[in-house]
């Protein structure tokens, strides 16, 4: 048995103070924003609760699917590497961007080298830009694609070019000729009508395509803050797409509290077994407990 947790949504806090140089531009409209309304939504007491929980289901693999920041302020990428740091080994940890971690132009690229240690793949690649990449733990590939790009203001869209789609079509496949069990994570979700028009992934039918053509057995994603579940096709059988709520957000609010998903995946008699448990935060005093058990 394997087992996989996953978070997503992070938006680390308290935020560190911009400076006013700073504040231009994109990062001055989302500043307001998060002293408006994200502020009192997301808490690091809730973030440090669920961790804790997590690591109590003592999961063999932890992934992010991204938002790990809010501004992508040069203090905030410090912040959470340090935070990554004390979660544990960067092998025992993948992790993929969202837009926030790409909220202006060149931030994506910090991000790639300061989190190096948590985006690189079994077979280290060349580029510095290295998705998407593939980590074989036992019988999982793990494989993690990025949507995250710069945007203009009150933009939140994801991009999935045709670079990615075609390692990403080498990797299924090379999973996929050594019988493993393939778990895909993006920021973005990969279906339609996933969200508003300025929040989507924009080359969802490229994505799609390909997972139609070479399959996956899971697909993870965060950036609704939403604990969904979605099933599109594959060539041979449905494949869930999985979302979770924010790892910070605080309980009360009308989006869905902080919560992980946990799979417990085993291979018997030649078909893969699946089962997802969701744990969130079911009260004010930030207790928590599995809510739902979903089988694939």
């Amino acid at each position: 048995m394997f087992y996989l947790a996953h978070i997503s949504d992070i938006h680390l806090s308290p935020l560190p103070q911009p400076s006013l140089f700073e504040l231009t531009g994109k990062r001055l409209t989302g500043y307001l924003n998060w002293q408006k309304n994200r502020k009192n939504q997301m808490a690091t007491n809730v973030l440090e609760t669920l961790i804790d929980a997590l690591y109590k289901t003592k999961p063999d693999h932890l992934v992010i699917s991204g938002d790990l920041v809010n501004l992508a302020l040069d203090k905030e990428f410090e912040q959470a590497y340090r935070w990554l740091l004390n979660l544990g080994q960067p092998q025992d940890i993948s992790l993929t961007f969202g837009n926030h971690d790409a909220y202006v132009r060149g931030a994506l690229q910090k991000a790639c080298t300061l989190f190096k240690p948590w985006i690189t793949g079994d077979v280290p690649q060349k580029s510095a830009f290295p998705f998407p990449y593939m980590r074989i733990r036992k019988d999982i590939a793990i494989i993690a694609a990025s949507s995250a790009i710069a945007t203009p203001p009150f933009q939140a869209s994801g991009y999935f070019g045709k670079m990615q789609a075609q390692a990403l079509s080498h990797l299924l496949k090379e999973a996929a000729q050594h019988n493993l069990f393939r778990a895909i994570m993006i920021h973005h979700p990969p279906f339609p009508k996933a969200v508003s028009w300025h929040k989507k992934l924009r080359d969802t039918k490229r994505f799609l395509d390909i997972i139609k053509h070479h399959g996956c057995e899971l697909i993870l994603h965060g950036h609704t803050h939403l604990p969904t579940l979605k099933y599109i096709e594959g060539p041979i059988k449905k494949i869930p797409i999985v979302g979770v709520p924010s790892a910070s957000q605080a309980f009360g609010d009308k989006t869905p509290p902080a919560g992980f998903n946990l799979f417990s995946i085993e291979r018997l008699q030649n078909q893969w077994h699946c089962q997802l448990q969701r744990y969130s935060i079911i009260n004010p005093q930030n207790e928590i407990a599995c809510t739902k058990t979903i089988n694939f």
